[in-house]
């Protein structure tokens, strides 16, 4: 089956299935073909320089760009963009965050990845909400709502001594919200914190 998917077919298949990123897995799925055939297929259109390796297990068209919120969801998963990237991006802070931030369940990692640098802070699971979709060039991803992205900065502030932000925008918090997703947490200093913070 490998031999009879050649570029055409195989390059037309992913762009009809709008796969912007993909793994091995997702070839065997979409071919139907065994995980060694799945493996040699990305392997040897990488080394034509047809895919780009975009992390380990993760492969991209070569010609295509990859929307660096979307990648951002599918390089870590479980995760959701939230922290100093989601505050810029929903103006709650002034400044310009290039590094994407997002938290996750998982273990906490940075990865640099087509020239962006992308990282992920462990958050306790209760916590994992507080989330929306939003589309970047048609692809969708999941950002933390203002409210959510403060508390999630705010806890990671807390539990490594460091002080909370001090300049941001109030009017773009809704204090009720972000004081119930501080509850998640179940950390006083921090439910302290979220409520005096708009006092």
């Amino acid at each position: 089956m490998a031999k009879l998917l050649n570029w055409a077919i195989f390059n037309r298949k992913l762009k009809e299935k709008n796969l912007i990123i993909f793994t091995p897995l997702d070839i065997r799925r979409i071919f139907g073909v065994s995980k060694v055939a799945a493996t040699f297929l990305v392997h040897r259109y990488t080394k034509r320089g047809l895919l780009k390796r975009v992390k380990r297990g993760i492969y991209a068209l070569y010609d295509t760009v990859v929307p660096e919120l979307y990648l951002a969801n599918k390089l870590y998963e479980p995760s959701y963009i939230s922290l100093e990237f989601a505050l810029s991006y929903h103006q709650v802070i002034p400044e310009t965050v290039y590094e994407v931030t997002s938290v996750t369940t998982k273990a906490t990692r940075r990865f640099n990845v087509l020239g962006k640098v992308f990282t992920y802070r462990k958050i306790k699971k209760e916590a994992f909400t507080g989330y929306s979709i939003n589309q970047q060039r048609g692809l969708t991803f999941l950002i933390a709502e203002p409210e959510k992205a403060f508390v999630d900065l705010t806890y990671l502030r807390v539990i490594s001594n460091k002080k909370p932000i001090s300049r941001f925008n109030k009017e773009k918090i809704n204090q009720t919200k972000a004081f119930r997703y501080a509850k998640l947490f179940n950390n006083n200093k921090l439910i302290s914190i979220i409520r005096t913070t708009f006092l």
